[in-house]
């Protein structure tokens, strides 16, 4: 059994910063790579970020680069994302998901590389 959760969500103004956590845990679990999705109301589901265990590589979708930072936590299968410079357009439930799939090529940026889905954290920002 394998659990993942988020934390870190709320409402915050354009312009100002939030800081989402992330962690997976259960017996024998072990990721190769964690990512962070949203969804926005009536959109699909979409990439924002992931990192790479071995050797911490990091990737972003273009909407994101430059703003959000994807990173370590301090715990095994943990992971932040911290958002600067938010905009009304980031507005959407953030899920946590990790992979127990490795792959040398991968930057983990499609939904289906992952195995296990937090319930999601709502970050709304408003103008």
């Amino acid at each position: 059994q394998v659990q993942v959760g988020e934390s870190g969500g709320g409402l915050v103004q354009a312009g100002g910063s939030l800081r989402l956590s992330c962690a997976a845990s259960g017996r024998t679990f072990s990721s190769y790579a964690m990512g962070w999705f949203r969804q926005a109301p009536g959109k699909e589901r979409e990439f924002v970020a992931s990192i790479r265990w071995t050797g911490g590589r990091t990737y972003y979708a273009d909407s994101v680069k430059d703003r959000f930072t994807i990173s370590r936590g301090s715990a095994e299968n943990t992971l932040a994302l911290q958002m600067n410079s938010l905009k009304p357009e980031d507005t959407a439930v953030y899920y946590c998901a990790a992979s127990v799939y490795y792959s040398v090529n991968s930057y983990y940026t499609r939904a289906s590389e992952y195995n296990y889905w937090g319930q999601g954290t709502q970050v709304t920002v408003s103008s």
